[in-house]
């Protein structure tokens, strides 16, 4: 039986709902170049790098020809600077429910714990949290030059605890984020709905249903 030695988490909708801010600061940026998103197209946001993101909300109001690549930064920018300015309302109580209690189980099991996180500002939220003691590394999309649903962020958390890929277990709740840790050879645990995270290998409607004992039988037996 193999053992996980592992378990690399997502951030946003994960260990804390900050995709409510990334929606509310995409909101602002879409209405000031006329372009109007709901929280359902921003489902094709989550677990997106900022640019990228940028481009599929360009695309959803069909402009995407109607900026150069250097205004395009700036509309990034901008974005992400009111996010910053909506994160600074994190606190504690704001880590979702059952996730304290996981990783303190992780802990205590002997296991490494990292994270692997689309957003740049993963530091700043998981300080905001009080939260940080309990990671041994922290991959932000800062360190890396593809963004999810390619591999390379959660090969490289992996590489950084000095844990082969196949004996670490992945945690997400989106769909390019379980395509990220399936193609870099983890067990992946989808946090949300089956029609969108359908291809985990163990997935649970919410972070309150996340249990270590469970995770790591389902884990043994895949």
């Amino acid at each position: 039986m193999k053992s996980v030695e592992a378990v690399i988490f997502d951030l946003d909708g994960v260990i804390t709902d900050t995709a409510a801010y990334h929606y509310e600061a995409w909101k602002e940026l879409g209405e000031s170049i006329g372009i109007a998103i709901d929280e359902e197209f921003n489902e094709q946001l989550k677990g997106v790098s900022r640019m990228e993101s940028l481009e599929r909300l360009l695309r959803h109001g069909n402009r995407q020809d109607d900026f150069t690549e250097q205004e395009k930064e700036k509309l990034a920018t901008r974005k992400n600077e009111q996010y910053k300015r909506l994160i600074k309302r994190v606190t504690p109580d704001d880590i979702l429910p059952g996730i304290k209690q996981l990783l303190v189980d992780i802990r205590q099991d002997g296991i490494k714990i990292g994270m692997a996180s689309a957003s740049k500002n993963a530091f700043e939220v998981v300080g905001s949290l009080k939260i940080a003691e309990y990671f041994d590394y922290i991959v932000d999309s800062s360190t890396v030059s593809k963004g999810k649903p390619d591999p390379e962020i959660f090969l490289k958390a992996a590489e950084a605890l000095q844990v082969p890929s196949s004996r670490c277990i992945g945690v997400e709740d989106a769909e390019a984020g379980i395509e990220a840790i399936q193609g870099a050879g983890m067990f992946a645990v989808g946090v949300g709905k089956p029609q969108l995270l359908g291809k985990a290998d163990y997935l649970v409607e919410n972070t309150s249903l996340l249990s270590w004992p469970e995770i790591k039988k389902r884990y043994h037996h895949s």
